[in-house]
């Protein structure tokens, strides 16, 4: 499938960029307890360092919100995805294992402090596309609530819209039944490309460690 921005985006965000990885595959299933361990681990510590500090201490909390607002969206009422798994651990209310793909997506956003999506590769058709929702852009997600994605950041494939750094749907959630998968990361628009590529190759290899399968990443 190819991915592309759309070029509003980069109008209002000239260094916005994402992360890319499609994995090949890979078993998805409960969670080892070295994930689980780990990621209890680190919100315990994170619960810590969010006694001392404000969410916006943390430079990828800060800078999403940002982009929150350069695009329009409301950023007290919709939250990026990072920002609300922040105020979970900050309330001492942990994440619970799902499985072994969503446990690492979100080790993963607390760990770089940005959103990200993972979606099942089979249930995307056609070409993915990155943009600004509109009201057209509905879906029922995996918050099971229809959520309607005006001025947020959506991915919409050739039946419409199916994943954003709010909130995913339904649609195209990943499940112990996924073989193939599309990770997509909400990169800080200040990260250079070196960096990103490095932070794209390390979380791949976390991601199929646990997971198996093969992977390759770009940014875009």
């Amino acid at each position: 499938m190819d991915i592309t921005i759309d070029p509003k985006i980069t109008e209002i965000l000239s260094d916005f960029k994402i992360g890319i990885i499609h994995y090949n595959n890979i078993t998805v299933s409960d969670s080892p307890q070295m994930l689980k361990g780990r990621l209890h681990l680190f919100q315990e510590q994170l619960y810590f360092d969010l006694d001392e500090k404000e969410l916006w201490d943390f430079p990828g909390l800060l800078e999403w919100k940002m982009i929150w607002k350069a695009l329009g969206a409301d950023a007290n009422r919709y939250r990026p995805s990072a920002e609300a798994l922040f105020r979970r651990v900050k309330k001492q209310n942990y994440l619970t294992p799902v499985h072994s793909g969503v446990d690492m997506n979100n080790f993963l956003s607390l760990q770089y402090e940005i959103p990200l999506g993972l979606y099942d590769a089979d249930k995307i058709e056609g070409n993915v596309t990155v943009a600004i929702g509109t009201a057209e852009d509905q879906y029922e997600g995996i918050n099971n609530r229809l959520n309607t994605l005006s001025n947020i950041l959506v991915s919409k494939d050739s039946k419409g819209a199916f994943g954003s750094p709010f909130v995913d749907s339904k649609r195209t959630a990943v499940t112990e039944d996924t073989v193939n998968a599309l990770h997509i990361f909400f990169l800080r628009p200040s990260m250079d490309r070196d960096t990103a590529l490095e932070l794209l190759a390390a979380a791949a290899n976390m991601f199929t460690g646990i997971n198996g399968g093969e992977a390759d990443y770009y940014v875009i």
